[in-house]
């Protein structure tokens, strides 16, 4: 039986009195999208630096596709890309160089010409890496991580900066590559991509995991099976409705004009959320019942305060 793509058992590293990664536990199946998420200064980045073989860790166990990333780097590197974010190249280096010269390592690289293309990138393969778009290095540096055919990639943000079109090419390539048996971990700051990419889903804060499952058990397990929510003219007197509904309900405005009903949903609750909003002569607009969003159990657990 083949080892996990990562198994992480107590992994513990500080930096002088500041922990950063706080006895985490972490198992990532062969062939899956595992998604790392939280807050900055949670301990994702040290964690996959870790993983990579760049940082040793201070304490607990790591294997990358049954290897010690810290001892047995040489034989792990080539079956593994790293993208990471912001690039990584050299300024003036223009992409189609800099993807030849990253194939050139590889004992089987894919083709750089086709990869470009695959990735809308052909026609920039002449321009410096300075000159490209974010989007465009992002992709440049997703690219470089994929010409040496690896079993497992590390994404670090993997499309920021993109406009929608490239991150839906960038979503329909991860789900290639699962389809074709390689592993990918990423880190992200974008639940939709969280929710939509991932096979499992890894909430770390303050170096510990918080929670960990595939986005749909997060999402249920983490609150009520159901919500209310709708939409209509800002700053509506919240109170009134939360008079209008049965005890233990809870009604916000989630962001202006949006509002939020918490609790079971059943046709009472919705007939009472209705006719409320007809005694305030309110059109509610996109009313919907479903489950928490990924990312409101990602605010409820880590805070929404901002971090630095």
């Amino acid at each position: 039986m083949s080892a996990p793509a990562v198994e992480i058992t107590g992994l513990v590293k500080r930096y002088g009195p500041t922990t950063a990664v706080d006895g985490l536990d972490l198992r990532m199946e062969r062939g899956s999208v595992l998604a790392l998420l939280g807050p900055n200064g949670a301990g994702k980045t040290t964690t996959v630096e870790i993983c990579e073989g760049f940082l040793n860790p201070d304490a607990g166990s790591v294997r990358v596709l049954g290897l010690d990333p810290a001892r047995d780097g040489a034989a792990l590197r080539p079956r593994v890309g790293v993208m990471p974010q912001g690039g990584g190249a050299y300024p003036g280096v223009r992409a189609g160089e800099m993807l030849r010269l990253v194939a050139s390592c590889a004992a089987n690289p894919l083709d750089p010409a086709w990869l470009l293309d695959v990735l809308g990138l052909a026609s920039a393969r002449r321009t410096p890496f300075k000159r490209l778009s974010g989007g465009q290095q992002q992709r440049l540096s997703l690219a470089c991580a994929l010409i040496g055919r690896p079993e497992l990639v590390f994404l670090d943000e993997p499309t920021a900066g993109m406009d929608p079109q490239a991150r839906r090419l960038v979503w329909d390539l991860v789900t290639a590559l699962r389809a074709d048996g390689v592993s990918v971990l990423l880190t992200t700051h974008l639940m939709e991509e969280a929710e939509t990419l991932a096979d499992s889903v890894v909430i770390v804060d303050h170096g510990k995991v918080v929670l960990a499952g595939s986005p749909q058990a997060l999402t249920v397990e983490s609150g009520d099976a159901a919500q209310l929510r709708f939409k209509a003219r800002t700053r509506l007197d919240t109170a009134l409705l939360s008079t209008a509904l049965p005890e233990g309900y809870v009604v916000r405005e989630s962001s202006p004009g949006a509002y939020l009903v918490e609790g079971a949903v059943d046709p009472q609750v919705v007939s009472a959320v209705t006719s409320w909003c007809a005694q305030q002569g309110v059109l509610p607009e996109e009313l919907q019942v479903g489950r928490r969003t990924l990312e409101e159990v990602f605010l409820e657990l880590t805070g929404r305060e901002l971090r630095a």
